[in-house]
Protein backbone atom coordinates (compact mmCIF):
# COMPACT_ATOMS: atom_id res chain seq x y z
CA UNK A 1 0.00 0.00 0.00
CA UNK A 2 1.38 3.42 -1.03
CA UNK A 3 0.38 6.89 0.01
CA UNK A 4 -0.16 10.29 -1.55
CA UNK A 5 0.66 13.21 0.75
CA UNK A 6 0.12 16.95 0.53
CA UNK A 7 1.92 19.21 2.98
CA UNK A 8 1.19 22.96 3.01
CA UNK A 9 0.02 22.75 -0.62
CA UNK A 10 -0.88 26.12 -2.12
CA UNK A 11 -2.08 26.84 -5.65
CA UNK A 12 -3.65 29.80 -7.42
CA UNK A 13 -4.23 30.62 -11.09
CA UNK A 14 -2.37 33.57 -12.54
CA UNK A 15 -4.45 36.72 -12.35
CA UNK A 16 -6.86 35.27 -9.78
CA UNK A 17 -7.23 37.37 -6.59
CA UNK A 18 -7.52 34.27 -4.40
CA UNK A 19 -5.73 30.92 -4.22
CA UNK A 20 -7.70 27.77 -4.98
CA UNK A 21 -5.81 25.97 -2.17
CA UNK A 22 -4.02 27.57 0.76
CA UNK A 23 -1.61 25.53 2.96
CA UNK A 24 -3.69 22.32 2.75
CA UNK A 25 -2.51 19.00 4.16
CA UNK A 26 -3.89 15.48 3.65
CA UNK A 27 -2.78 11.86 3.31
CA UNK A 28 -4.42 9.29 1.00
CA UNK A 29 -3.85 5.54 0.70
CA UNK A 30 -3.71 4.37 -2.90
CA UNK A 31 -5.93 1.33 -2.31
CA UNK A 32 -8.84 3.49 -1.16
CA UNK A 33 -12.00 3.99 -3.21
CA UNK A 34 -12.09 7.72 -2.69
CA UNK A 35 -14.95 10.09 -3.53
CA UNK A 36 -13.98 13.74 -4.13
CA UNK A 37 -16.77 16.24 -3.47
CA UNK A 38 -17.14 20.02 -3.20
CA UNK A 39 -19.03 22.96 -4.63
CA UNK A 40 -18.57 23.94 -8.28
CA UNK A 41 -15.42 26.03 -8.62
CA UNK A 42 -13.83 24.77 -5.38
CA UNK A 43 -10.99 23.06 -7.23
CA UNK A 44 -11.85 19.38 -7.74
CA UNK A 45 -10.47 19.20 -11.27
CA UNK A 46 -7.58 21.50 -10.25
CA UNK A 47 -6.61 19.03 -7.53
CA UNK A 48 -6.63 16.16 -10.03
CA UNK A 49 -4.42 18.17 -12.40
CA UNK A 50 -2.01 18.83 -9.52
CA UNK A 51 -1.87 15.08 -8.88
CA UNK A 52 -1.13 14.34 -12.52
CA UNK A 53 1.65 16.95 -12.51
CA UNK A 54 -0.04 19.06 -15.19
CA UNK A 55 -0.16 21.93 -12.68
CA UNK A 56 2.51 22.86 -10.14
CA UNK A 57 1.78 24.39 -6.74
CA UNK A 58 3.82 25.56 -3.78
CA UNK A 59 4.41 23.22 -0.88
CA UNK A 60 4.99 19.47 -1.03
CA UNK A 61 2.91 16.94 -2.97
CA UNK A 62 4.42 13.43 -2.95
CA UNK A 63 3.16 10.28 -4.63
CA UNK A 64 4.98 6.97 -5.02
CA UNK A 65 2.74 5.57 -7.77
CA UNK A 66 1.97 6.74 -11.32
CA UNK A 67 -1.46 8.24 -11.91
CA UNK A 68 -3.82 8.05 -14.88
CA UNK A 69 -6.65 10.50 -15.60
CA UNK A 70 -10.15 9.99 -17.00
CA UNK A 71 -11.60 11.30 -19.27
CA UNK A 72 -8.83 11.14 -21.83
CA UNK A 73 -8.58 14.19 -24.08
CA UNK A 74 -8.89 13.08 -27.69
CA UNK A 75 -7.87 15.07 -30.75
CA UNK A 76 -10.11 15.43 -33.77
CA UNK A 77 -7.87 12.97 -35.64
CA UNK A 78 -8.13 10.41 -32.83
CA UNK A 79 -11.93 10.65 -32.84
CA UNK A 80 -11.96 9.13 -36.32
CA UNK A 81 -9.79 6.16 -35.28
CA UNK A 82 -11.13 2.81 -34.09
CA UNK A 83 -11.36 2.09 -30.38
CA UNK A 84 -8.39 -0.30 -30.55
CA UNK A 85 -6.21 2.30 -32.26
CA UNK A 86 -7.16 4.91 -29.68
CA UNK A 87 -6.43 2.50 -26.82
CA UNK A 88 -2.90 1.88 -28.07
CA UNK A 89 -2.43 5.57 -28.81
CA UNK A 90 -3.45 7.02 -25.42
CA UNK A 91 -1.98 4.24 -23.25
CA UNK A 92 1.36 3.02 -24.54
CA UNK A 93 1.44 -0.10 -22.34
CA UNK A 94 -2.13 -1.06 -23.30
CA UNK A 95 -2.81 -4.71 -24.15
CA UNK A 96 -6.02 -5.17 -26.12
CA UNK A 97 -6.90 -8.47 -24.43
CA UNK A 98 -7.02 -6.63 -21.10
CA UNK A 99 -9.33 -4.00 -22.58
CA UNK A 100 -11.61 -6.75 -23.86
CA UNK A 101 -11.74 -8.29 -20.35
CA UNK A 102 -12.69 -4.90 -18.87
CA UNK A 103 -15.36 -4.37 -21.54
CA UNK A 104 -16.81 -7.76 -20.60
CA UNK A 105 -17.10 -6.59 -16.98
CA UNK A 106 -18.89 -3.50 -18.27
CA UNK A 107 -21.26 -5.78 -20.22
CA UNK A 108 -20.20 -4.21 -23.52
CA UNK A 109 -19.46 -6.08 -26.73
CA UNK A 110 -15.77 -6.04 -27.74
CA UNK A 111 -16.78 -5.20 -31.33
CA UNK A 112 -16.88 -1.50 -30.39
CA UNK A 113 -13.06 -1.66 -30.38
CA UNK A 114 -13.15 -1.99 -34.16
CA UNK A 115 -15.61 0.80 -34.94
CA UNK A 116 -14.69 4.49 -35.46
CA UNK A 117 -14.85 6.16 -32.06
CA UNK A 118 -17.00 9.07 -33.28
CA UNK A 119 -19.75 6.61 -34.33
CA UNK A 120 -20.15 5.30 -30.77
CA UNK A 121 -22.83 6.49 -28.35
CA UNK A 122 -21.90 8.46 -25.22
CA UNK A 123 -22.33 5.32 -23.14
CA UNK A 124 -20.14 3.22 -25.42
CA UNK A 125 -17.42 5.89 -25.45
CA UNK A 126 -17.40 6.11 -21.66
CA UNK A 127 -17.24 2.33 -21.26
CA UNK A 128 -14.43 2.01 -23.81
CA UNK A 129 -12.30 4.70 -22.14
CA UNK A 130 -12.96 3.24 -18.67
CA UNK A 131 -11.87 -0.15 -19.95
CA UNK A 132 -8.65 1.40 -21.29
CA UNK A 133 -8.12 3.18 -17.97
CA UNK A 134 -8.47 0.02 -15.87
CA UNK A 135 -6.47 -2.15 -18.28
CA UNK A 136 -3.18 -0.90 -16.79
CA UNK A 137 -1.47 -2.12 -13.63
CA UNK A 138 -0.39 -0.34 -10.43
CA UNK A 139 -1.72 3.07 -11.48
CA UNK A 140 -3.72 5.26 -9.11
CA UNK A 141 -6.72 6.35 -11.16
CA UNK A 142 -8.30 9.81 -11.23
CA UNK A 143 -11.86 9.57 -12.58
CA UNK A 144 -13.64 12.85 -13.30
CA UNK A 145 -17.43 12.73 -13.81
CA UNK A 146 -17.73 9.35 -15.60
CA UNK A 147 -21.56 9.32 -15.77
CA UNK A 148 -22.31 12.70 -17.35
CA UNK A 149 -24.58 12.30 -20.41
CA UNK A 150 -25.22 8.61 -19.57
CA UNK A 151 -28.74 7.24 -19.27
CA UNK A 152 -29.99 5.29 -16.27
CA UNK A 153 -29.03 1.85 -17.55
CA UNK A 154 -25.49 2.94 -18.49
CA UNK A 155 -25.08 4.67 -15.11
CA UNK A 156 -26.10 1.52 -13.30
CA UNK A 157 -23.61 -0.44 -15.38
CA UNK A 158 -20.75 1.95 -14.55
CA UNK A 159 -21.83 2.02 -10.88
CA UNK A 160 -21.66 -1.76 -10.62
CA UNK A 161 -18.31 -1.84 -12.43
CA UNK A 162 -16.62 0.79 -10.25
CA UNK A 163 -17.96 -0.76 -7.04
CA UNK A 164 -15.77 -3.80 -7.73
CA UNK A 165 -12.61 -1.75 -8.30
CA UNK A 166 -10.27 0.05 -5.92
CA UNK A 167 -7.36 2.49 -6.01
CA UNK A 168 -9.03 5.59 -7.44
CA UNK A 169 -10.34 9.08 -6.79
CA UNK A 170 -13.87 9.52 -8.16
CA UNK A 171 -15.25 13.01 -8.82
CA UNK A 172 -19.01 12.75 -9.15
CA UNK A 173 -22.18 14.64 -8.27
CA UNK A 174 -24.26 11.43 -8.38
CA UNK A 175 -25.11 10.55 -4.77
CA UNK A 176 -26.06 6.97 -5.59
CA UNK A 177 -22.77 6.43 -7.44
CA UNK A 178 -20.72 7.81 -4.52
CA UNK A 179 -22.63 5.67 -2.02
CA UNK A 180 -22.12 2.50 -4.07
CA UNK A 181 -18.48 2.95 -5.09
CA UNK A 182 -16.55 4.72 -2.33
CA UNK A 183 -15.15 3.86 1.10
CA UNK A 184 -13.57 7.26 1.85
CA UNK A 185 -14.61 10.84 1.07
CA UNK A 186 -12.18 13.70 0.33
CA UNK A 187 -14.06 16.96 0.86
CA UNK A 188 -13.15 20.40 -0.44
CA UNK A 189 -14.83 22.45 2.29
CA UNK A 190 -15.29 26.20 2.16
CA UNK A 191 -11.91 26.81 3.86
CA UNK A 192 -10.25 23.43 4.42
CA UNK A 193 -9.75 19.96 2.95
CA UNK A 194 -10.74 16.94 5.02
CA UNK A 195 -10.71 13.14 4.59
CA UNK A 196 -13.29 10.85 6.19
CA UNK A 197 -13.89 7.10 6.16
CA UNK A 198 -17.21 5.93 4.70
CA UNK A 199 -19.40 6.78 1.70
CA UNK A 200 -21.25 9.98 0.86
CA UNK A 201 -24.35 9.34 2.98
CA UNK A 202 -22.22 8.63 6.05
CA UNK A 203 -20.21 11.80 5.40
CA UNK A 204 -23.41 13.83 5.00
CA UNK A 205 -24.83 12.46 8.26
CA UNK A 206 -21.60 13.27 10.14
CA UNK A 207 -21.36 16.70 8.49
CA UNK A 208 -24.87 17.66 9.53
CA UNK A 209 -24.09 16.54 13.10
CA UNK A 210 -20.82 18.51 13.15
CA UNK A 211 -22.53 21.61 11.73
CA UNK A 212 -25.26 21.46 14.38
CA UNK A 213 -22.61 21.09 17.10
CA UNK A 214 -20.56 24.00 15.68
CA UNK A 215 -23.64 26.23 15.43
CA UNK A 216 -24.67 25.38 19.02
CA UNK A 217 -21.15 26.09 20.28
CA UNK A 218 -21.10 29.33 18.30
CA UNK A 219 -24.42 30.40 19.80
CA UNK A 220 -23.09 29.69 23.30
CA UNK A 221 -20.03 31.86 22.65
CA UNK A 222 -22.20 34.59 21.14
CA UNK A 223 -24.41 34.70 24.24
CA UNK A 224 -21.33 34.80 26.49
CA UNK A 225 -19.84 37.66 24.44
CA UNK A 226 -23.12 39.63 24.68
CA UNK A 227 -23.20 39.10 28.45
CA UNK A 228 -19.56 40.19 28.84
CA UNK A 229 -20.08 43.25 26.63
CA UNK A 230 -22.98 44.40 28.82
CA UNK A 231 -20.86 43.82 31.94
CA UNK A 232 -17.90 45.74 30.47
CA UNK A 233 -20.14 48.65 29.46
CA UNK A 234 -21.76 48.78 32.90
CA UNK A 235 -18.39 48.67 34.73
CA UNK A 236 -16.95 51.36 32.44
CA UNK A 237 -19.94 53.62 33.13
CA UNK A 238 -19.50 53.09 36.88
CA UNK A 239 -15.80 54.01 36.59
CA UNK A 240 -16.57 57.17 34.60
CA UNK A 241 -19.31 58.21 37.02
CA UNK A 242 -17.05 57.58 40.01
CA UNK A 243 -14.15 59.50 38.41
CA UNK A 244 -16.38 62.52 37.81
CA UNK A 245 -16.90 62.90 41.60
CA UNK A 246 -13.20 63.07 42.40
CA UNK A 247 -12.86 66.87 42.05
CA UNK A 248 -15.28 69.28 43.70
CA UNK A 249 -18.10 68.55 46.12
CA UNK A 250 -20.97 70.31 47.89
CA UNK A 251 -20.09 70.55 51.62
CA UNK A 252 -23.78 70.99 52.54
CA UNK A 253 -25.01 67.89 50.66
CA UNK A 254 -21.82 65.86 51.22
CA UNK A 255 -21.01 66.90 54.79
CA UNK A 256 -19.23 63.60 55.51
CA UNK A 257 -16.69 64.13 52.72
CA UNK A 258 -13.35 65.96 52.77
CA UNK A 259 -10.43 66.69 50.47
CA UNK A 260 -8.65 63.49 51.55
CA UNK A 261 -11.47 61.38 49.97
CA UNK A 262 -10.03 62.19 46.57
CA UNK A 263 -7.35 59.51 46.74
CA UNK A 264 -9.92 56.91 47.79
CA UNK A 265 -12.16 57.77 44.84
CA UNK A 266 -9.17 57.56 42.47
CA UNK A 267 -8.25 54.09 43.76
CA UNK A 268 -11.84 52.90 43.39
CA UNK A 269 -12.00 54.25 39.83
CA UNK A 270 -8.74 52.49 38.95
CA UNK A 271 -10.13 49.21 40.28
CA UNK A 272 -13.30 49.56 38.22
CA UNK A 273 -11.29 50.42 35.08
CA UNK A 274 -9.09 47.35 35.65
CA UNK A 275 -12.18 45.19 35.95
CA UNK A 276 -13.56 46.61 32.67
CA UNK A 277 -10.22 45.98 30.96
CA UNK A 278 -10.13 42.35 32.16
CA UNK A 279 -13.69 41.84 30.93
CA UNK A 280 -12.68 43.22 27.51
CA UNK A 281 -9.82 40.70 27.38
CA UNK A 282 -12.28 37.90 28.12
CA UNK A 283 -14.46 39.18 25.27
CA UNK A 284 -11.48 39.03 22.90
CA UNK A 285 -10.65 35.48 24.03
CA UNK A 286 -14.27 34.38 23.45
CA UNK A 287 -14.27 35.95 19.96
CA UNK A 288 -10.98 34.17 19.20
CA UNK A 289 -12.49 30.85 20.33
CA UNK A 290 -15.54 31.56 18.17
CA UNK A 291 -13.48 32.19 15.04
CA UNK A 292 -13.24 29.16 12.76
CA UNK A 293 -16.27 27.37 14.22
CA UNK A 294 -18.43 28.13 11.17
CA UNK A 295 -15.74 28.39 8.49
CA UNK A 296 -16.71 25.08 6.81
CA UNK A 297 -20.48 25.19 7.30
CA UNK A 298 -22.29 25.24 3.95
CA UNK A 299 -24.79 28.06 4.29
CA UNK A 300 -27.54 26.79 2.00
CA UNK A 301 -29.70 29.83 1.38
CA UNK A 302 -33.30 29.38 0.32
CA UNK A 303 -34.03 30.16 -3.32
CA UNK A 304 -37.36 31.42 -4.61
CA UNK A 305 -39.34 31.16 -7.83
CA UNK A 306 -42.65 32.55 -9.05
CA UNK A 307 -44.60 29.98 -11.10
CA UNK A 308 -47.67 31.32 -12.89
CA UNK A 309 -51.18 29.87 -12.66
CA UNK A 310 -52.92 29.11 -15.97
CA UNK A 311 -56.67 29.31 -16.38
CA UNK A 312 -56.70 25.72 -17.71
CA UNK A 313 -56.03 22.71 -15.48
CA UNK A 314 -54.29 20.72 -18.25
CA UNK A 315 -51.43 22.64 -19.87
CA UNK A 316 -50.10 19.87 -22.18
CA UNK A 317 -52.09 16.97 -23.65
CA UNK A 318 -50.34 14.20 -25.62
CA UNK A 319 -52.31 11.33 -27.15
CA UNK A 320 -50.90 8.70 -29.53
CA UNK A 321 -47.96 10.94 -30.41
CA UNK A 322 -45.26 9.58 -32.71
CA UNK A 323 -42.23 11.70 -33.57
CA UNK A 324 -40.01 11.00 -36.56
CA UNK A 325 -37.48 12.86 -38.68
CA UNK A 326 -38.33 12.91 -42.35
CA UNK A 327 -34.96 11.47 -43.41
CA UNK A 328 -34.96 8.67 -40.77
CA UNK A 329 -36.20 5.14 -41.36
CA UNK A 330 -37.60 4.67 -37.86
CA UNK A 331 -39.45 7.05 -35.53
CA UNK A 332 -37.67 8.57 -32.56
CA UNK A 333 -40.56 7.63 -30.27
CA UNK A 334 -44.04 6.30 -30.85
CA UNK A 335 -47.55 6.21 -29.35
CA UNK A 336 -46.89 8.49 -26.37
CA UNK A 337 -49.91 9.13 -24.12
CA UNK A 338 -49.85 11.42 -21.11
CA UNK A 339 -50.86 14.90 -19.99
CA UNK A 340 -49.39 17.56 -17.71
CA UNK A 341 -51.72 19.18 -15.21
CA UNK A 342 -50.92 22.26 -13.17
CA UNK A 343 -48.68 21.44 -10.21
CA UNK A 344 -47.44 18.17 -11.73
CA UNK A 345 -43.74 17.53 -12.23
CA UNK A 346 -43.45 15.01 -15.04
CA UNK A 347 -40.14 13.18 -15.44
CA UNK A 348 -39.15 11.66 -18.79
CA UNK A 349 -37.15 8.50 -18.19
CA UNK A 350 -35.40 6.36 -20.78
CA UNK A 351 -32.17 5.47 -22.51
CA UNK A 352 -30.11 7.94 -24.51
CA UNK A 353 -31.66 8.40 -27.94
CA UNK A 354 -35.22 7.53 -26.91
CA UNK A 355 -36.50 10.99 -27.84
CA UNK A 356 -36.72 12.92 -24.57
CA UNK A 357 -35.08 16.07 -25.96
CA UNK A 358 -37.00 15.71 -29.22
CA UNK A 359 -40.30 15.59 -27.32
CA UNK A 360 -39.38 18.71 -25.32
CA UNK A 361 -38.49 20.48 -28.56
CA UNK A 362 -41.84 19.50 -30.05
CA UNK A 363 -43.69 20.98 -27.03
CA UNK A 364 -41.70 24.22 -27.38
CA UNK A 365 -42.51 24.38 -31.10
CA UNK A 366 -46.20 23.75 -30.49
CA UNK A 367 -46.28 26.58 -27.95
CA UNK A 368 -44.58 28.86 -30.51
CA UNK A 369 -41.45 29.27 -28.38
CA UNK A 370 -38.94 27.57 -30.70
CA UNK A 371 -38.18 27.81 -34.40
CA UNK A 372 -40.15 25.29 -36.42
CA UNK A 373 -38.12 22.25 -37.50
CA UNK A 374 -39.68 21.12 -40.79
CA UNK A 375 -37.76 17.83 -40.67
CA UNK A 376 -39.61 16.79 -37.48
CA UNK A 377 -42.87 15.02 -38.31
CA UNK A 378 -45.52 14.76 -35.56
CA UNK A 379 -48.26 12.13 -35.86
CA UNK A 380 -51.04 12.00 -33.27
CA UNK A 381 -52.11 14.71 -30.85
CA UNK A 382 -49.90 17.28 -29.13
CA UNK A 383 -51.88 20.15 -27.61
CA UNK A 384 -50.62 23.01 -25.42
CA UNK A 385 -52.83 25.47 -23.56
CA UNK A 386 -53.21 28.85 -25.26
CA UNK A 387 -50.97 31.63 -24.02
CA UNK A 388 -48.68 29.13 -22.27
CA UNK A 389 -45.52 30.74 -20.85
CA UNK A 390 -42.58 28.30 -20.75
CA UNK A 391 -39.16 28.61 -19.13
CA UNK A 392 -36.61 26.31 -20.79
CA UNK A 393 -33.23 25.01 -19.61
CA UNK A 394 -31.39 23.23 -22.46
CA UNK A 395 -28.66 20.59 -22.17
CA UNK A 396 -26.11 22.55 -24.17
CA UNK A 397 -24.20 25.44 -22.57
CA UNK A 398 -21.64 25.94 -25.35
CA UNK A 399 -23.32 29.15 -26.62
CA UNK A 400 -22.99 30.93 -23.27
CA UNK A 401 -20.55 33.83 -23.50
CA UNK A 402 -20.27 37.50 -22.63
CA UNK A 403 -20.78 39.22 -19.29
CA UNK A 404 -23.51 38.57 -16.72
CA UNK A 405 -24.84 42.09 -17.48
CA UNK A 406 -25.16 41.28 -21.20
CA UNK A 407 -26.84 37.95 -20.38
CA UNK A 408 -29.42 39.74 -18.20
CA UNK A 409 -30.11 42.37 -20.86
CA UNK A 410 -30.67 39.64 -23.46
CA UNK A 411 -33.05 37.71 -21.17
CA UNK A 412 -34.78 40.73 -19.62
CA UNK A 413 -33.60 39.82 -16.12
CA UNK A 414 -32.97 42.14 -13.19
CA UNK A 415 -29.15 42.23 -12.87
CA UNK A 416 -29.03 42.73 -9.09
CA UNK A 417 -31.57 39.97 -8.43
CA UNK A 418 -29.86 37.57 -10.84
CA UNK A 419 -26.45 38.12 -9.20
CA UNK A 420 -28.06 37.40 -5.83
CA UNK A 421 -29.46 34.09 -7.13
CA UNK A 422 -26.04 33.11 -8.52
CA UNK A 423 -24.38 33.96 -5.18
CA UNK A 424 -27.00 31.79 -3.42
CA UNK A 425 -25.93 29.02 -5.83
CA UNK A 426 -22.34 29.61 -4.64
CA UNK A 427 -20.92 31.43 -7.66
CA UNK A 428 -18.47 33.85 -6.04
CA UNK A 429 -18.50 37.62 -6.49
CA UNK A 430 -15.16 37.51 -8.32
CA UNK A 431 -16.70 35.20 -10.95
CA UNK A 432 -19.65 37.50 -11.63
CA UNK A 433 -17.42 40.13 -13.21
CA UNK A 434 -15.85 37.67 -15.67
CA UNK A 435 -16.92 36.23 -19.02
CA UNK A 436 -19.45 33.38 -18.81
CA UNK A 437 -17.42 31.38 -21.35
CA UNK A 438 -14.70 31.08 -18.68
CA UNK A 439 -17.10 29.57 -16.12
CA UNK A 440 -16.83 25.88 -15.24
CA UNK A 441 -19.40 23.52 -16.80
CA UNK A 442 -21.34 23.39 -13.52
CA UNK A 443 -21.34 27.17 -13.16
CA UNK A 444 -22.69 27.57 -16.70
CA UNK A 445 -25.55 25.23 -15.81
CA UNK A 446 -26.26 27.34 -12.73
CA UNK A 447 -26.49 30.44 -14.94
CA UNK A 448 -29.23 28.76 -17.00
CA UNK A 449 -31.04 27.41 -13.92
CA UNK A 450 -30.83 30.81 -12.20
CA UNK A 451 -32.34 32.50 -15.26
CA UNK A 452 -35.17 29.96 -15.29
CA UNK A 453 -35.89 30.47 -11.59
CA UNK A 454 -36.28 34.22 -12.17
CA UNK A 455 -38.64 33.70 -15.12
CA UNK A 456 -42.32 33.48 -14.10
CA UNK A 457 -43.83 30.66 -16.19
CA UNK A 458 -46.76 28.27 -16.40
CA UNK A 459 -44.46 25.38 -17.37
CA UNK A 460 -40.76 24.78 -16.71
CA UNK A 461 -39.03 22.48 -19.22
CA UNK A 462 -35.60 21.36 -18.01
CA UNK A 463 -33.48 19.06 -20.18
CA UNK A 464 -30.80 17.37 -18.03
CA UNK A 465 -30.27 20.52 -15.95
CA UNK A 466 -27.93 18.99 -13.38
CA UNK A 467 -25.00 17.79 -15.51
CA UNK A 468 -21.83 19.01 -13.71
CA UNK A 469 -23.85 20.73 -10.92
CA UNK A 470 -22.49 19.96 -7.44
CA UNK A 471 -24.34 17.81 -4.90
CA UNK A 472 -25.11 20.62 -2.43
CA UNK A 473 -26.68 22.75 -5.17
CA UNK A 474 -28.72 19.74 -6.34
CA UNK A 475 -30.20 19.36 -2.86
CA UNK A 476 -30.79 23.13 -2.76
CA UNK A 477 -32.73 22.98 -6.06
CA UNK A 478 -34.68 19.91 -4.86
CA UNK A 479 -35.82 21.82 -1.76
CA UNK A 480 -36.82 24.80 -3.92
CA UNK A 481 -38.96 22.74 -6.28
CA UNK A 482 -40.65 20.81 -3.47
CA UNK A 483 -41.46 24.13 -1.75
CA UNK A 484 -42.89 26.08 -4.70
CA UNK A 485 -44.27 23.07 -6.66
CA UNK A 486 -44.01 24.48 -10.20
CA UNK A 487 -45.46 22.63 -13.17
CA UNK A 488 -42.54 20.87 -14.86
CA UNK A 489 -41.55 18.59 -17.71
CA UNK A 490 -37.98 17.44 -17.21
CA UNK A 491 -35.39 14.79 -18.03
CA UNK A 492 -32.65 14.05 -15.53
CA UNK A 493 -30.46 10.95 -15.13
CA UNK A 494 -29.79 11.65 -11.43
CA UNK A 495 -32.11 8.97 -10.07
CA UNK A 496 -32.30 10.40 -6.55
CA UNK A 497 -33.18 13.89 -7.80
CA UNK A 498 -35.81 12.47 -10.14
CA UNK A 499 -37.42 10.39 -7.40
CA UNK A 500 -37.40 13.30 -4.95
CA UNK A 501 -39.27 15.81 -7.12
CA UNK A 502 -41.28 13.93 -9.78
CA UNK A 503 -45.02 13.46 -9.26
CA UNK A 504 -45.31 11.35 -12.42
CA UNK A 505 -42.81 9.47 -14.61
CA UNK A 506 -43.21 8.78 -18.33
CA UNK A 507 -41.05 5.85 -19.49
CA UNK A 508 -39.80 6.16 -23.06
CA UNK A 509 -38.00 3.58 -25.21
CA UNK A 510 -36.32 3.67 -28.58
Amino acid sequence: MSQIKADMLTFGYEGSPENVFEDVCFTLDTDWKLGLIGRNGKGKTTLLRLLTGELKGRGVLTKSVPVAYFPYTLTREQMSLTGAEIAEDIRKDCEIWRVICELSELEEDAEILYRPFDTLSWGQRTKLLLAVLFSGENDFLLIDEPTNHLDGAARENVRRYLSEKKGFILVSHDRDLLDACTDHILVLNRSTISVQSGNFSLWQENKERQDRSAEAENEKHRRQITKLQKSAKRTSEWADRNESTKIGFDPVKEHDRCISARSYIGAKTKKLQSRAKNTQKRIEREIERQEGLLQDIEEIKSLKMAPLTHHKETVVDINGLTLRYSDAAAPVCRELRFDIKQGERVALDGANGCGKSTLMGAVLQKAGLAERDDSLVCEGTLQTASGLVISYVPQDTSDLRGSIKEFCMERGLDLSLFCTVLKYLDIGRERLSGDISDFSAGQKKKVLIGASLLTPAHLYIWDEPLNFVDIISRMQIEALINTFRPTMLFAEHDKRFRENIATKTVYMSR
